[in-house]
């Protein structure tokens, strides 16, 4: 069962372009949506969401106190600065507790596989999170695949390998689908550099290096040793 963590909100009026100026101010713009209510303007103090967000993630209920008006929710989309990296709006999903519902869940991977520890191959994760489906109260902080039985070349895990209640969570991919695999490692191979020679001994119409000086030698011996008429 994920942990509840808690959040006050305020009813933000500014929107548009102005909201800079809110974010300068430390206060993170947000909006609340859901199947029974209507999306409204909401905005945080960015510091405790900043917090709050590190431990709660995106699988973890979320009160959020509104004017004493508590309301369920989970992080929906987190917008941040491709540059900064910071966030610059939040989206909270209004949820039902009692009803089920679809979240997206990182995937980690757990031990040590023999075959990488020995220089067999590599490690390599293909899935790095899953989409569930689940009661709110249920929902996985993150799904755990142990590797410790890789010893070979090619051994992986899939799907069906990962440590969940199943009959509490679904997950919606194929059971057969792998997720974390033993590859060969790649020797990388780093071919000759080969220089070009500008002027390639011999070759027809060159002269080769110490020519010129050879035949002016040789014209001055062949003018000495001719014959005076």
């Amino acid at each position: 069962m994920a942990d509840i963590f808690k959040l006050k909100v305020q009813a933000r009026k500014i929107t548009g372009r102005k909201i800079k100026s809110l974010r300068r101010e430390g206060i993170l713009p947000a909006n609340i949506f859901g199947k029974k209510i209507k999306s409204q303007s909401i905005q945080a103090d960015y510091g405790e969401f900043e917090k709050l967000f590190a431990k709660a993630g995106e699988t973890s209920i979320i009160e959020l106190d509104l004017n004493g008006k508590i309301s369920p929710v989970l992080v929906s989309n987190v917008h941040k600065d491709p540059v900064k990296g910071l966030f610059v709006h939040v989206d909270f999903h209004q949820v039902d507790l009692k009803e089920k519902v679809k979240a997206a869940v990182p995937v980690e991977i757990t031990g040590e596989a023999p075959a990488e520890k020995d220089g067999k191959g590599v490690l390599v994760q293909l899935v790095n999170e899953l989409e569930v489906e689940a009661f709110p109260m249920d929902l996985p902080e993150s799904l755990t695949v142990d590797v410790s039985g890789l010893t070979d070349i090619n051994a992986f895990v899939t799907v069906k390998d990962l440590k969940v209640d199943r009959s509490k969570v679904q997950i919606e991919m194929s059971d057969d689908e792998i997720v974390a695999k033993v590859e060969e490692i790649k020797e990388e191979v780093i071919e000759p550099v080969v220089t070009e020679a500008v002027v390639e001994e011999g070759a027809e119409g060159a002269t080769p290096e110490g020519a010129e000086e050879t035949k002016e030698v040789q014209d001055k011996d062949q003018k000495k040793d001719a014959p005076k008429e």
